[in-house]
């Protein structure tokens, strides 16, 4: 039996409560166990970027519980929100969100840092990332220096580095061309089969299919929720 890494019930998010309001998550509720790989997928105005912000402790609901790792987060304050984000997730963006004068190396420490992690230790664990998405030869490359998708491929390191239990991945092939998209892709199957939890927010069909489990969410409701025989 799986293990649940998330677990939200009855979820929404209000916006203008009581004037127009607008319910972007309208009674959500989902379970993730540890080690899936899931995409979540909903056209512009779905209500999948709010799922995306509840799920990665980057906002709080207007009512409902979000329990990640065993822990409710759904009333957390904002600094021990930052906690849990650094704690628990690894973020991967489509805009990639490299410092541009730090290297390589450099901004994949840069949790580490939050962290509070020594420096040769914390060198060790970058150089370690870099080298599995494989980019160890450019440790001391700015983002400037290099393509869009070795710059996804620095944000991946960062997002592994610390070995959080889950990666939040947002639109990560969104700004790359076609090659550079199967590449992202391939390493984060990969870091699912050595174990980790990865969550896929897209609004691509062809980027979802990857996935072993499919949730479409529509007008900010969970639309199905299937099983992807065709996925890894």
């Amino acid at each position: 039996m799986s293990e649940a890494l998330i677990e939200i019930r009855d979820l929404c998010k209000i916006y203008n409560p009581g004037e127009v309001e607008v319910r972007a998550l309208d009674h959500v509720s989902l379970t993730i166990n540890r080690g899936e790989l899931v995409a979540i997928i909903g056209q512009s105005g779905s209500g999948k970027s709010t799922l995306m912000n509840q799920l990665g402790c980057l906002d709080v609901p207007t009512s409902g519980d979000y329990f990640l790792n065993g822990q409710n987060v759904a009333k957390l304050s904002d600094n021990e929100l930052s906690d849990i984000r650094n704690r628990e997730i690894g973020f991967i963006f489509q805009g990639f969100n490299l410092i541009p004068n730090l290297t390589a190396v450099e901004n994949v420490e840069v949790p580490l840092i939050y962290r509070g992690m020594g420096k040769r230790e914390r060198r060790q664990l970058a150089i370690l990332s870099l080298e599995k998405v494989g980019l160890g030869h450019r440790l001391d490359h700015k983002p400037s220096q290099m393509s869009g998708g070795q710059q996804q491929r620095v944000a991946i390191a960062r997002a592994i580095a610390a070995a959080p239990p889950l990666i939040l991945a947002d639109e990560p092939t969104g700004n790359l061309d076609s090659a550079s998209s199967k590449e992202i892709l391939q390493i984060l199957k990969q870091m699912h089969a050595s174990g980790r939890t990865i969550i896929l927010i897209t609004h691509d069909n062809e980027i979802a299919a990857q996935a072993k489990r499919i949730i479409h969410i529509r007008d900010g409701k969970i639309d199905s929720d299937t099983i992807n025989e065709g996925g890894k």
